[in-house]
């Protein structure tokens, strides 16, 4: 069962049906319990109780995160849903309890940019409205293109408008006549030291990473929500090492069919993870010596350069050995 690093319980206080198929929730501390604050982009984990057992699963946060009393987050009805969406929109009331991860950010706003580009597709609108409301309070200028099937689905929209510092450019590209984005003429005609930030489904977040290739590394910013389809080619066989944790003071053997949270989890240990993808950052880990394989979604590269840190779920080593800090 996936394992958060902590478990904050909040009260679903209230439900809205923001768009056709898209609902918001607003959660409030439970009892005692003094909600974290969090910054623009960043997400929560929330323990589900599906039938499967008990999964986990991010929400980005869609609030202002100026607000101290509670979060909010958006869920989409996702046809291919693991269960999650589904389990939020059929299940969920309000008054319900429900447990969560802090907040994590692994999509962070640069907040003095000399100009900020947000490029959204559907429910991805949700981390890319907290930008815009912290934006607006930061007075600067920014602009969103929402890629959206029709304007019945274009959750927060008006919201989206009413916030005027901004310029809100809808793509409602399942209508008559309209076309889909080009990703690369609308990166092309921004300056190198605007910033760019995209999330929504996996192909446009491809299409993005396509379009700003020659773009400085620091300027682009992609949160995905599920990770990429895997190349059809063979892949080059994974090699084995061992992996020493230095607080536990064991050494362990990593094979070639398994992964290190594998590996850690066989032998009892308890560490925190959840997506299992390389997409949500709760299983990383300091690295104190080694050379990692970086496949994870999260790190840019220079993060990935400065071979600190790993997410223990999918990258491995690239030698022999790695020493991890646990």
């Amino acid at each position: 069962m996936p394992k958060l690093p902590v478990s904050i319980p909040v009260t679903v206080s209230r439900i809205v049906n923001e768009a056709d198929d898209i609902i918001s929730l607003e959660l409030r501390a439970h009892g005692e319990t003094v909600l974290p604050p969090f910054e623009a982009g960043a997400h929560i984990d929330i323990k589900l109780p599906l039938p499967s057992g008990v999964e986990v699963r991010q929400y980005s946060l869609c609030n202002d995160p100026a607000e101290n009393d509670r979060y909010v987050i958006a869920v989409g009805l996702d046809a291919n849903s693991r269960g999650g969406s589904r389990w939020l929109h059929e299940h969920v009331r309000q008054g319900d309890v429900l447990h969560i991860g802090e907040p994590r950010n692994n999509f962070p706003l640069v907040e003095d940019a000399p100009q900020t580009v947000l490029i959204a597709g559907g429910i991805g609108i949700t981390p890319l409205l907290a930008m815009a409301r912290r934006l607006t309070s930061l007075g600067r200028k920014w602009t969103l293109y929402y890629c959206v099937r029709t304007p019945k689905r274009a959750a927060f929209l008006e919201k989206l408008l009413a916030l005027g510092s901004g310029e809100v450019v809808p793509v409602f590209d399942g209508m008559p006549g309209v076309s889909p984005l080009d990703v690369v003429k609308a990166c092309a005609q921004m300056s190198m030291d605007t910033h760019l930030y995209c999330c929504g489904p996996t192909g446009l977040l491809q299409a993005f990473t396509q379009a700003t290739r020659a773009r400085p590394s620091n300027t682009t910013h992609v949160e995905w929500f599920a990770a990429p389809a895997q190349s059809t080619a063979a892949p080059a066989a994974d090699n084995e090492f061992d992996v020493h944790l230095a607080r536990t003071q064991c050494t362990l053997h990593v094979p070639a069919d398994k992964t290190i949270l594998d590996v850690l989890l066989d032998a009892g240990l308890d560490v925190p993870y959840s997506c299992t993808e390389g997409i949500c950052a709760s299983c990383e880990t300091r690295v104190l010596s080694g050379e990692c394989d970086h496949r994870d979604f999260i790190l840019t590269p220079d993060q990935a350069s400065a071979n600190d840190r790993i997410m223990i779920c999918v990258s491995r080593c690239k030698g022999k050995s790695l020493t991890l800090e646990l």
